[in-house]
């Protein structure tokens, strides 16, 4: 069929929606399915497409895998603007669909749209990723998960450190939210655990996927003297494939993009999502109460690393391995006094420290010593 020719089930559930009783009519569809032995129904959604090589493939990739499940339908729906669109979608999955646990992944999802439509839907699940939700602030019906990726891009830092000739490393960011920030700090921290001297230059672009920010921004490091480079953006693909093309070394983020970039890639930081989704399809299908709250590192396989690639030296593998078996037992801290911001102010005194499970991270508003960039 040409890929012009629209049908009826071609459309999309935003527009079938707004159509209200007269849409649902023109598909023969009820407003909600019938109850009789109906499989658990989840959904989706996705701010960028399934297949960017980045956050929302490591979501998409976690999905598949759930499809594989029995008793579990999924329906999954792409780029979704973080706007009224996504209420739009996230009612049209449990009206059309049926759909009862609903994971809305785009950071912008979570407020006001997501907390909305939970109270509008309370006999419906709903779990954001990255979302701080608060008992005393937020519906029961709501909560949020994430993975301590931080300990992975601190990984990254090392990697970097062993890699690098110039002792300069960059970082393009999309915005400076706290979890960002979490990540340029760690990977900052990570490459002067080895080499003091290291300094990381990071630009913000402004947008979660804005591919020409994103290669403006590596081409700027690259002709800056940055020999390093990793993100947190959506998709890394641009950020991959421009440092490959310049020939300098890349981390990666959010998925394995080794095959962007086969001959500069040294290693990266993964989610590994199948571990939350699978805990919480576990406890709807055997009638428990899904966590509100939940958070996992390397040792809980919410997060992973991509494996070596060929230009990182036997060095830089025992250093990376070294640090991560020491993660892995629990206990490594990264954020540890005394440490000072960028400007000379001191944020974590001597004897202090936040281990990656702390909640004050997650408020994290500063840049290390050591980032040469601002956050405003």
């Amino acid at each position: 069929m040409p890929a012009d020719t629209l049908l009826a089930t071609d459309v999309s559930r935003r527009r079938l929606l707004a159509g209200g009783a007269a849409g649902l009519a023109a598909l023969g569809l009820p407003g909600r399915r019938a109850s009789a032995a109906r499989p658990l129904i989840v959904g989706f959604i996705y701010v960028g497409p399934k297949d960017d090589y980045g956050y929302n493939q490591a979501h998409a990739e976690a999905a598949a895998m759930l499809k594989k499940t029995p008793g579990v339908s999924i329906v999954e729906e792409e780029r979704v603007p973080e706007s009224d669109d996504v209420s739009r979608t996230m009612e049209s999955m449990i009206r059309l669909d049926g759909a009862t646990l609903l994971f809305p992944t785009s950071f912008g999802y979570f407020d006001p749209y997501m907390l909305r439509t939970a109270a509008k839907y309370p006999n419906i699940q709903f779990r954001h990723c990255g979302g701080l939700w608060q008992k005393d602030k937020h519906p029961m019906n709501t909560g949020s998960y994430f993975g301590y990726i931080g300990m992975c891009q601190y990984l990254n830092g090392i990697a970097a450190a062993h890699a690098t000739k110039s002792k300069k490393i960059g970082f393009v960011a999309a915005k400076p939210i706290p979890q960002v920030l979490v990540n340029i700090n760690s990977f900052t921290l990570g490459a002067r655990s080895v080499d003091p001297a290291i300094t990381t230059s990071v630009i913000f672009t402004g947008e979660w996927s804005m591919p020409v920010k994103e290669a403006e921004a590596s081409n700027s490091l690259i002709d800056q003297g940055i020999d390093v480079v990793t993100c947190h953006v959506d998709s890394p693909k641009v950020v991959m494939e421009t440092a490959e093309r310049r020939g300098i070394f890349a981390c990666g983020y959010h998925a394995n993009q080794s095959k962007l970039a086969p001959k500069g890639y040294l290693t990266g930081a993964e989610w590994n999502w199948i571990t939350v989704y699978r805990q919480f399809i576990d406890d709807a299908l055997n009638g428990k109460p899904i966590p509100n709250f939940t958070r996992g590192g390397l040792a809980e396989g919410f997060v992973k690393m991509s494996p070596y690639g060929p230009g990182l030296s036997d060095a830089g593998r025992k250093n990376v391995d070294s640090v991560k078996a020491e993660m892995m037992k629990g206990g490594y801290t990264v954020f540890k006094g005394p440490l000072k911001d960028n400007k000379g102010n001191t944020v974590i005194p001597a004897g202090t420290a936040y281990p990656e499970t702390a909640i004050q991270l997650e408020s994290l508003n500063y840049l290390v010593e050591g980032v040469n960039g601002a956050i405003a």
